[in-house]
């Protein structure tokens, strides 16, 4: 099953579709990228151009050939009907993601396999919509993909052996390490442990217990990392952090899973990090972007 990928489409342009579109077309695939908003589609014309350039620091080759290996698409119909993978990056919603999946399954050929690109939902959520349950799995990239190459992956009720191989060796062939969960849970692999992180400090914001600058300085001296958990938050958008620790809440009802309501009330004020300009930090000011937010020895 793995030999036949050979085109993939990807389901949703925005911040992680495009990186992910790139990514597949820097190593040989052809890819089509569709999205149901102009302007976003407009956008990932740019910006997969930014991150095939990025992406070709691991991997030798012209940037340019990569950039015609990408077609842009604005019906459904058109991005999925030569498709061998196809993968879905729409907002973190379970029944916009079926609506979606419902439509992939109708319009894609039959031998196509489906992934989701969703941060928390397994995809037996979602798995009803369609009819090839043997051919859904989910495919959880994280961000920026050059710098973190790992793909989790995780199968529904009916996924079979041969399609968790066929993606396995597809992210393989794109640069990346799969990590395949055993067992189907809320939050994969890695992602379960960075929200562990992440739900304690937003306790920690929403107390008042401490500055957000000391806990993602504090993180990055222990970890290493070039960001801290408010600082990484800012990069993947509130609005997503939202939609994910309201799924994670959803699944088991307890009140000390549900984000904190300053952070719905920044979503709702349209601060939803570096993509708008402002989240938990001030991104409107270019030197405060270029001067390293972050570093460890600034007040």
């Amino acid at each position: 099953m793995a030999d036949k990928i050979k085109t993939v489409a990807m389901i949703g342009a925005g911040f992680m579709g495009s990186q992910i579109a790139s990514r597949a077309s820097v190593y040989g695939y052809n890819v089509r990228l569709f999205d149901i908003k102009k302007e976003v589609l407009e956008a990932a014309r740019g910006t997969t151009k930014y991150h095939n350039e990025a992406h070709f620091t691991q991997h030798e080759g012209d940037p340019t050939e990569a950039d015609k290996r990408i077609t842009f698409h604005e019906k459904l119909d058109d991005a999925v009907k030569d498709a061998d993978l196809v993968i879905e990056a729409v907002a973190e919603n379970v029944e916009v993601k079926k609506e979606v999946f419902s439509e992939m399954d109708e319009k894609a050929p039959p031998h196509a396999v489906f992934g989701t690109n969703s941060s928390s939902l397994p995809v037996s959520k979602i798995e009803d919509a369609v009819e090839r349950r043997d051919k859904v799995a989910n495919i959880h990239f994280a961000s920026p993909i050059p710098e973190r190459y790992y793909v989790e992956i995780m199968r529904g009720t009916e996924t079979t052996d041969a399609t968790i191989s066929a993606v396995e060796e597809w992210v393989r062939s794109i640069g990346c390490l799969p990590l395949t969960a055993k067992n189907e849970c809320m939050g994969f692999v890695i992602n379960r442990v960075w929200r562990a992180i992440k739900k304690e400090a937003l306790k920690i914001w929403a107390e008042d217990d401490a500055d957000i600058k000391d806990v993602d300085r504090g993180w990055m001296i222990f970890s290493g990392m070039a960001a801290g958990p408010f600082g990484a938050m800012d990069f993947v958008g509130l609005d997503v952090v939202y939609d994910i620790e309201m799924a994670y809440y959803n699944d088991t009802k307890n009140p000390k899973d549900k984000p904190p309501v300053a952070l719905k009330e920044m979503v709702d004020r349209g601060e939803l990090g570096m993509k708008s300009g402002k989240g938990f930090y001030d991104w409107s000011d270019p030197e405060f972007a270029r001067s390293g937010f972050l570093d460890p020895k600034k007040k």
